[in-house]
């Protein structure tokens, strides 16, 4: 015979039972494991003088700093660096408004360039922050480009893209490679001319070490070198201008450079 007692405790255990069968119901549904998105985008601060940043898609944090203490750090991606080691990160396709704001305490979080742009299925693509940062408005310009990596892969060249993100280039730029190895004399076209937020096709070019140089269309003078740039077969290579065009200095923050990004697929 039952007993209330027992009956109580019987249900009590049903009752336990039941929650716990629904608690691993609900864990096993709940599981945060969702395909990444098929989209890619990375971020550059190329804004002459900009303040370190936190790059953002929407309120989404897209790109940040760890302090040594476990908190996120004061820092952000510096003037002429690029964010996640230039690495892209997933990107759900639509319209987005894309943002990098200031990373130091001072100023926290403030929106300094915003781009809206639309991210395509399947595609990659690259945000840079370009032009002067203006200390008064504390704004930054910026622009998006699609990364068009030309598929199949070729495996026995290099492909360089070119990219212009000065503002205050007074022409379109062009890009040039000499080998440092065997022809050392001729200077290879790598680009049509470029100008201010554009880019260049995907050109390919033999594997070796190289320099770089940037010039003003239809002109033989360097306007920026880069060297003793390795590149690789079967890579592909973003080669991007930034800094002020009129800084002479071999030195100064600000001078004109050429950034090498692998593009990472």
């Amino acid at each position: 015979m039952t007993t209330p007692t027992n009956r109580y405790r019987i249900a009590a255990v049903l009752a336990a039972t039941l929650a716990l069968a629904a608690c691993e119901k609900n864990a096993v549904q709940q599981l945060p494991f969702e395909p990444p998105e098929s989209s890619r985008i990375k971020f550059f601060n190329f804004g002459v003088s900009a303040p370190q940043v936190n790059f953002y898609a929407d309120e989404v944090k897209m790109t940040a700093v760890q302090s040594g203490t476990g908190v996120e750090a004061n820092t952000g991606v510096p003037y002429g660096g690029a964010g996640n080691g230039g690495a892209y990160l997933s990107l759900a396709p639509g319209s987005h408004a894309l943002t990098g704001r200031i990373a130091a305490a001072t100023d926290k979080n403030l929106p300094i360039a915003t781009v809206t742009a639309t991210i395509e299925n399947g595609k990659f693509y690259s945000l840079y922050m370009s032009g002067f940062y203006n200390t008064t408005a504390k704004s930054s310009d910026a622009f998006v480009l699609e990364d068009p990596v030309p598929l199949p892969t070729d495996y026995t060249v290099a492909s360089v893209r070119f990219v212009n993100t000065i503002a205050n280039s007074a022409f379109p730029l062009n890009l040039y490679a000499k080998n440092t190895i065997g022809d050392t004399l001729t200077f290879i076209p790598l680009s049509a001319p470029v100008a201010y937020k554009s880019a260049g096709a995907f050109t390919t070019i033999p594997f070796g070490i190289y320099n770089l140089y940037a010039r003003y269309t239809d002109s033989t003078a360097n306007k920026i070198t880069r060297t003793s740039v390795t590149l690789l077969p079967g890579f592909f290579y973003t080669i991007s201008a930034f800094g002020d065009i009129t800084v002479t200095s071999s030195t100064a923050a600000t001078r004109p450079q050429l950034d090498n990004t692998v593009n990472q697929r």
